[in-house]
């Protein structure tokens, strides 16, 4: 079964010039200074992994700028496997992302309305100003928390930078999150300042949010909250009152209370906090993940330069929202000089074609981007070339799920051909890659083509071993520490008790991701197969997900999404069955003739072992505010559980469709009646 993973790899993409690419020049770089002569990427990660060194070479070809040099590389900390990087340094993470003070366009926003709004390198500095001036007016110090309900803006980023330009930690969740969502996360971090929009449009419908913000405000009165900033209307641009509280005020009237000071940024330590994430909480309350400024900054900038080989003249975009990593790695582009292009709202609104063709126009040369959406652009037969010419498309990354080889296929040539497709794989734990883009190496259908520097990924069998040699699938983990590690948990004990068993207690001190991972031994590609908490493992055979995901791409034409899950009831099933739920598209049917073509595709395209217990049609497939399919959840309620959504799930209501297959023996006798009276 092993070689089945990669039967669909073949060459899709290479790299006419991989002598000019920022990987090969930093290689080269290592090279002379170290008086080494590694040969290419393989020997270059192999040096990364097994030398600390590496990261005091990435510092200097990142160019990172502080005003005290660190006096060594990595420390002992005080949470066991989490050290302390660069002790001595210090440095700010706004003041790397503010260097340009020029007239060249450092961030374009746009949305569903169709309008665009640009300010400048100098005009973003200006602002930052402005907000951190009003802020510390207001009595924000190091440490200090500022919670956001924001839209993917230039605001957002105004205030993430002027937070950090101070030394606070910011922290932001997307506006289409609920009430409940959002307080099961900031009553934990206890932030002292709130801003947060009051009036969105979604989908073409314009988003009334006082109700939320005003549940959000009373819900942190008791959890230190001292003030709260209304932003006007994303729609209109005018302010809009949230009565009840004191303590709440406009932007504008809060920006006039700074007192026009300078932009000073704080020089504080590496290992400083500047951003809290949260895990996804569809199991249980959110955890509080805290990243430092240094780690976040050189790794989403090793990342950036590295994988998408960024440069100052690039422009690029990240579909995301303000609750997603990928909006936090996203902003650190400033400091490679690019432009960023934020859009907020739907891409299926007005049209999907609108949003292409805003993507086209603005000129993106590096595109982040989900699989889900690809296949959704597929599924609708669009060709993206009559919409736009994308002429300045060279790089595409996709993240947030498996990509399944024939999305791969799809994709390049959809797009003209021309450009490299990154797949990578990484975490909001992390808030960078495990594994991504290399542009100096080739790419191969359905493979993310590498390790990322610095990273010491394995392929961990359940006892702890090594197999990657073997193309047998285990745990993605990480054996060596890295800058981009965890601070902390907020609310964790001095020692870090929560963080270490969420890691680091599978295999005692070694970082267990979550991913179940793949690595051809012949190109050195890898494939993620989904996560090992829903593996599937029917009669012993163990499988991720996307096994069947990328099967079932060849039917996105009539099935918009599915999602596949095992199911073992508590003192009922003796062994693991496989459910496969789909979504048809308007108007099509799902018949005995489909469930039987998709029985027999999966059959010959995998095994008979793979082939689903039981298929069934259902209204709507449970995803995160992100786009994620929630698998975990769906697998722990049709085994008996009585499980309660969490904030993080973008359709909530969804989760009710699947209680009823805890009586699956029910449902399949039902199914297949209904099957029977349809023949």
């Amino acid at each position: 079964m092993a070689s089945s993973y990669f039967d669909s790899s073949h060459l899709l993409w290479e790299n006419p010039q991989p002598q000019f690419t920022n990987v090969e020049i930093f290689r080269r770089m290592v090279n002379r200074k170290r008086g080494l002569n590694l040969k290419d990427y393989h020997e270059f990660h192999r040096y990364s992994i097994e030398n600390y060194s590496f990261w005091e070479d990435a510092w200097q070809h990142l160019r990172i700028i502080y005003s005290v040099p660190p006096q060594s590389v990595i420390t002992e900390g005080s949470i066991p496997n989490v050290p302390i990087w660069f002790p001595g340094a210090r440095l700010n993470y706004a003041e790397n992302l503010l260097w340009r003070n020029d007239d060249s366009i450092a961030c374009t926003a746009g949305g569903e309305p169709g309008k665009v709004a640009e300010c400048t390198f100098r005009e973003l500095r200006l602002r930052v100003q402005k907000m951190a001036s009003a802020l510390r007016a207001n009595g924000l110090q190091i440490g200090d928390r500022i919670a956001a309900v924001v839209t993917n803006s230039i605001e957002a980023v105004v205030l993430a930078l002027a937070t950090a330009s101070i030394g606070g930690i910011y922290s932001s969740t997307a506006t289409d999150m609920g009430s409940q969502g959002i307080l099961d996360r900031y009553r934990q971090i206890q932030p002292k300042f709130l801003f947060s929009e009051t009036e969105v449009m979604y989908a073409g419908k314009t988003v009334d949010l006082r109700d939320k913000v005003a549940a959000v405000i009373k819900g942190l009165q008791q959890h230190g909250l001292k003030c709260t900033v209304l932003l006007p209307s994303a729609i209109t641009a005018k302010e809009i009152e949230v009565g009840g509280d004191s303590n709440t005020t406009t932007l504008r009237k809060f920006l006039a209370t700074g007192t026009g000071s300078e932009l000073v940024f704080e020089q504080l330590p590496f290992n400083h906090p500047l951003y809290i994430l949260y895990s996804s909480g569809t199991s249980g309350p959110p955890k509080c993940i805290v990243h430092s400024a240094g780690g976040v900054l050189m790794q989403t900038l090793k990342d950036q330069r590295m994988f998408f080989d960024m440069k100052d003249s690039d422009t690029l975009f990240q579909f995301t929202t303000t609750g997603w990593m990928m909006w936090n790695f996203m902003v650190s582009a400033l400091a490679s000089g690019c432009r960023m292009v934020l859009y907020d709202g739907s891409p299926f609104h007005p049209t999907l074609e609108a949003y292409l063709k805003f993507i086209s126009d603005a000129g993106v040369t590096l595109w982040g981007t989900s699989p889900r959406f690809l296949a959704e652009v597929k599924g609708r037969k669009i060709t993206p070339l009559e919409i736009g010419s994308f002429e300045g498309l060279r790089t595409m990354a996709v993240t947030g799920a498996v990509v399944t080889p024939p999305i791969f296929k799809w994709t390049q040539e959809a797009f003209g051909g021309k450009f490299h497709f990154v797949s990578t794989s990484g975490g909001t734990d992390i808030c960078c890659a495990f594994v991504g883009g290399v542009p100096s190496l080739p790419v191969y259908v359905g493979e993310i083509q590498h390790k990322a520097l610095g990273m010491a990924v394995e392929v961990f069998d359940e006892n702890g071993k090594n197999i990657e040699h073997t193309g047998q699938a285990g745990e993605l983990v990480c054996t060596r520490p890295h800058p981009s590690l965890p601070v902390m948990f907020w609310g964790d004990t001095p020692d870090g008790k929560k963080l270490r068993d969420t890691y680091f207690n599978f295999y005692p001190g070694v970082w267990r991701q979550g991913d179940f991972m793949v690595v051809n031994p012949k190109t050195k590609g890898i494939m993620i197969l989904g996560r090992s908490d829903g593996v599937l493992n029917p009669n012993g055979v163990r499988f991720g997900s996307g096994e069947i995901y990328t099967v079932m791409e060849r039917y996105n034409t009539i099935i918009e999404d599915c999602i596949c899950v095992g199911q073992r009831r508590a003192n009922i099933d003796e062994h693991e069955r496989v459910l496969l739920f789909l979504k048809m598209r308007p108007g099509n049917n799902f018949t005995a003739t489909l469930e039987n073509e998709i029985r027999s595709s999966i059959r010959t395209a995998l095994s008979a072992r793979h082939v689903p217990t039981h298929i069934f049609e259902v209204e709507d497939i449970p995803v995160t505010i992100n786009g994620k399919k929630i698998e975990i959840a769906v697998k722990h309620i049709v085994s008996g559980s009585n499980l309660k959504p969490s904030g993080t799930v973008a359709n909530p209501e969804s989760l009710n469709l699947y209680y009823k297959y805890k009586n699956i023996e029910e449902i399949a006798k039902n199914h297949r009646a209904e099957t029977k009276s349809k023949l």
